[in-house]
């Protein structure tokens, strides 16, 4: 099993998953039947996965399936930490009952709701989970949440300075030369009155992301030539 990583990062007016996307199969995949990594759960939240995609269907499936279930008894979305912490009782159930194993699959979710506004929250295949302003899951994941708690703002940070740091994190952490929007996926969860907008970023819109990180390191590390230069 190979597993991706995938980046989580809480800001000011939104949430910002970023993952990798990889195709070690062989050149003949129809990429238009490629397995998704980034899953819609309701109106309000969503999640990205790192581990076993089939495990990772099953429990995807049953979020959806809790999600609907509350908004059709109650007539309104889900609090997210209560999506979580369902399907993380289902999650430690698989730890201890004879005849099955561990769902092999990490989560990382993104969310909004009245009580809490923006929320980002990550599971392991234990069953526990947390709350987290940024966090990372899946291949070199000890890298990325170093890197995270380097460059992370306490005071929380913008949209467009999250996406900038996830690209940043992906970029520093994968294993491959040159991000671009083939080898990464990038999902915002960001509110609009009184809707919450879940969007998955086109591939153009992923690649003027990357370019504007390319930009922008290769100004500070000309500044920080030019520092040296001069000292």
């Amino acid at each position: 099993v190979v597993s991706t990583q995938s980046t989580g990062i809480l800001a000011n007016d939104g949430v910002v998953l970023a993952v990798e996307r990889r195709n070690t199969i062989n050149s003949l995949l129809d990429e238009s039947f490629g397995s998704e990594k980034i899953y819609r759960l309701g109106s309000d939240a969503a999640c990205s996965v790192a581990g076993i995609t089939s495990d990772a269907n099953v429990l995807t499936s049953h979020l959806r399936l809790i999600a609907q279930r509350y908004e059709f008894t109650y007539q309104e979305s889900i609090p997210v930490e209560q999506l979580v912490r369902t399907v993380c009782d289902v999650k430690q159930r698989y730890t201890q009952t004879g005849g099955l194993r561990p769902f092999g699959v990490s989560l990382l979710y993104m969310g909004w709701d009245t009580r809490y506004g923006f929320q980002l929250y990550q599971s392991d295949p234990s069953g526990n989970y947390g709350g987290w302003k940024a966090a990372c899951i899946g291949h070199n994941h000890a890298a990325a949440v170093s890197l995270l708690k380097q460059e992370y703002k306490e005071g929380g940070c913008s949209m467009k300075e999250a996406l900038h740091l996830a690209v940043k994190v992906l970029s520093k952490t994968l294993d491959i030369n040159k991000l671009t929007a083939e080898k990464i996926q990038v999902a915002t969860l960001t509110r609009q009155g009184e809707r919450t907008m879940i969007k998955v970023l086109s591939g153009d819109d992923t690649n003027k992301l990357i370019s504007e990180y390319e930009v922008e390191a290769k100004k500070i590390e000309d500044e920080k030539k030019a520092g040296s230069s001069k000292s």
